[in-house]
């Protein structure tokens, strides 16, 4: 089977994603080399597998040291993760970047609508120094694509930016500012607005530069700072090509072909009930190139109405650069 973007994307219920995603399962346990390692040392037979439920889920630590493609098209871009000095990054090789570009795109009109109504500020400075950063490329995308002459970074140019964020609210211009945790809170320290209708979506993150701080307090901070009465942010990471989105209180959705799953933290190919904490586990059919079932890292819980929250991670775990605010 072809696995194409309108496969994916046009997902509008459970039994579609169901089926594509098994279909990407035995595409991906057949072609995914290091993949179809971990299936066979689980003592696992792909083509027995007939539910979703049933799905060994690759570990995340696995983009550290191999590579994670199920696909023998050439290597289009490279995203590498966010971590402290010493520590190994993750690699993900992305064939087709315009998956990438789809995804978030379309995630992005799922839960906000057009994006040319939009201007996008970024505040991204520990992204914008490194290389590699598929937060960064997602970020220039919207920029261009939102056509607003106002819309770029700002780096450390607090000032600049307390004076745009002023001139757009004058205009009544729908405005997303996105940044890293650290810097908001860096910028806030400085400048207090009253932008009622402002969109302030966190990455997550304090990049050893602030101590951590539990959600509700630093929610509670930025909302004070801004004027606004919510905090978004958003849920993805280096490993994967789709995001899900929270419109506050930390409660996350995702998009149609992306779904989260929580395993036993003891026993990870048992999956616990709904409302309880465990291990996050994320499918996402965008991914189909390269492994679209990863256990992460993050540990959470599943709502009744599907939505989910990030509640912090496993000891142990590297810090990185996708939302790890602890509750």
């Amino acid at each position: 089977m072809t696995f194409t973007a309108d496969n994916i994307f046009s997902i509008d219920n459970e039994k579609e994603f169901e089926a594509l995603a098994l279909s990407i399962f035995k595409h991906q346990a057949n072609n995914c080399l290091v993949y179809k390692q971990y299936i066979h040392h689980l003592g696992i037979l792909a083509n027995g597998i007939e539910n979703i439920s049933e799905i060994p889920f690759l570990p995340i630590s696995f983009f550290k040291t191999h590579s994670v493609l199920s696909s023998a098209a050439p290597v289009s871009v490279t995203f590498s993760s966010s971590g402290t000095t010493g520590m190994v990054q993750s690699s993900h090789h992305v064939t087709d970047v315009k998956l990438y570009e789809q995804s978030y795109l379309q995630a992005f009109e799922q839960f906000y609508g057009d994006i040319e109504e939009y201007c996008f500020l970024a505040l991204l400075p520990s992204y914008q120094q490194r290389a590699g950063s598929s937060l960064i490329y997602m970020v220039n995308d919207l920029i261009e694509k939102s056509k607003h002459p106002q819309s770029g970074y700002f780096l450390y140019n607090h000032q600049e930016l307390f004076e745009t964020l002023n001139e757009l609210k004058s205009k009544g211009q729908k405005t997303v500012l996105i940044g890293v945790t650290y810097a908001l809170l860096d910028f806030i320290e400085s400048y207090k607005l009253e932008f009622p209708g402002l969109i302030v979506m966190e990455t997550g993150g304090m990049k050893g530069k602030r101590r951590e701080m539990v959600r509700e307090e630093l929610h509670e901070q930025l909302t004070q700072g801004f004027g606004i009465t919510a905090i978004h942010s958003e849920y993805g990471m280096t490993e994967l090509l789709s995001q899900a989105y929270s419109l506050g209180d930390g409660i996350f959705n995702c998009p149609n072909w992306m779904q989260v799953m929580i395993r036993d933290t003891n026993d990870p190919l048992t999956w616990i009930e709904d409302g309880k904490t465990g291990g996050i586990n994320v499918i996402d059919l965008a991914n189909v190139n390269s492994c679209s079932f990863i256990a992460t890292q993050d540990l959470g819980r599943i709502n009744p109405d599907k939505s989910f929250e990030v509640l912090g991670r496993f000891d142990n775990a590297d810090i990185r650069g996708c939302n790890l605010l602890v509750q």
